[in-house]
């Protein structure tokens, strides 16, 4: 059985009420979360105090505890791009809110990723995400997934449901309207 196979069928019988399934699962899907969160903090200011291995264990908690019919292992992992996207995010809030002015963290954006390499504020970017979500729910979709997910163009196809052609074509109208939103603040 193919290794995305058997995250799958793992998926679907831990949430039919398979707890074994879930200890099953873990170390098949603990190296990729591992591997996404260390690709999202990779963005983040140096001296983060948040961890690869904090992030997983958080973003795994909470997709635990939330009620979702995982479809497949594509699926999962774009909850768990976005669930990580939100616990930074909310990190970087909660410091802001703690200190006056510089408190908030810095996101540099690579060439090979969204925006210029210039640096970006994640509230700022999350922000923006947002605002792009309400204009275009897809479009916020795609780039998160294949940016701060780390998926590949087929990977976020398959999540979205919807051709790679079409990825490809949401995230370079995403990533310009990303780009001059963000040059715009």
């Amino acid at each position: 059985m193919n290794a995305d196979l058997t995250v799958t069928t793992l998926l679907r019988e831990w949430r039919s009420g398979d707890a074994q399934a879930l200890e099953r699962l873990t170390p098949l899907v603990y190296d990729d979360l591992r591997r996404l969160a260390r690709r999202q903090l990779r963005s983040e200011r140096s001296g983060h105090t948040l961890q690869a291995t904090a992030l997983v264990n958080e973003a795994f908690a909470n997709l635990a505890d939330a009620d979702i019919p995982f479809a497949d292992r594509a699926h999962f992992f774009a909850l768990a791009a976005r669930m990580m996207r939100r616990i930074l995010t909310d990190y970087g809030r909660r410091r802001a809110s703690q200190k006056r002015g510089g408190g908030q963290r810095a996101l540099t954006l690579q060439e090979d990723r969204v925006g210029d390499g210039k640096q970006v504020d994640i509230i700022e970017l999350d922000d923006a995400l947002e605002r792009l979500a309400q204009l275009d729910a897809r479009k916020s979709d795609v780039l998160v997934l294949h940016y701060f997910g780390g998926m590949s163009y087929d990977e976020t196809a398959q999540a979205l449901d919807i051709s790679a052609a079409t990825v490809d074509r949401d995230l370079r109208l995403a990533k310009a309207w990303l780009a001059k939103e963000l040059k715009d603040q």
